[in-house]
């Protein structure tokens, strides 16, 4: 089978270009690239995430909404529990609506939203998700074996 090797870009349908461009440059912190006229493109230096912002000229005005059939939301890592109250405050800051940061039994993750509605989450996951995940990184685990450690896993935090 062909290799999946990563995710190149993500591209988001927007309703203002220059208002959606401003959130994710000044809030996020993204440097802009390219500029196409309907579509533009904004760079994570850091990581080398590329962000589309495109305007369709037939599109909606509406907000987004995860209720229709497509994106649900956009997951981004964060580096650490500390970093997430940090975005709390920047947050606070830009005026942007969010959900406190929530304490999962996998990590913590704190949830956002663009100016369309558009839903994004910062999430950092604790020693036993980033264990399990590094590990499925470098060897080969059965459904099962997945299954079995998850279930275990669930039983401990009841103990």
């Amino acid at each position: 089978m062909p290799s999946f090797a990563g995710i190149d870009h993500l591209s988001l349908s927007v309703t203002q270009l220059d208002r959606s461009e401003r959130f994710y440059t000044d809030v996020l912190g993204l440097m802009p690239l390219l500029d196409f006229g309907t579509a533009r493109t904004l760079i994570d230096r850091p990581s080398g995430f590329i962000l589309a912002l495109v305007k369709h000229e037939a599109g909606t005005t509406e907000p987004f909404t995860e209720l229709t059939t497509g994106l649900d939301h956009i997951g981004l890592t964060a580096a650490s529990r500390g970093e997430l109250v940090e975005w709390e405050r920047r947050f606070d800051a830009y005026g942007v609506p969010y959900t406190p940061i929530r304490d999962m039994e996998f990590g913590s993750h704190l949830n956002f939203r663009d100016p369309d509605n558009i839903a994004l989450e910062f999430s950092v996951s604790n020693e036993v998700m980033a264990g399990w995940l590094e590990e499925l990184r470098t060897r080969e685990m059965s459904q099962a074996e997945i299954k079995s450690r998850v279930e275990e896993y669930f039983a401990s935090l009841q103990a």
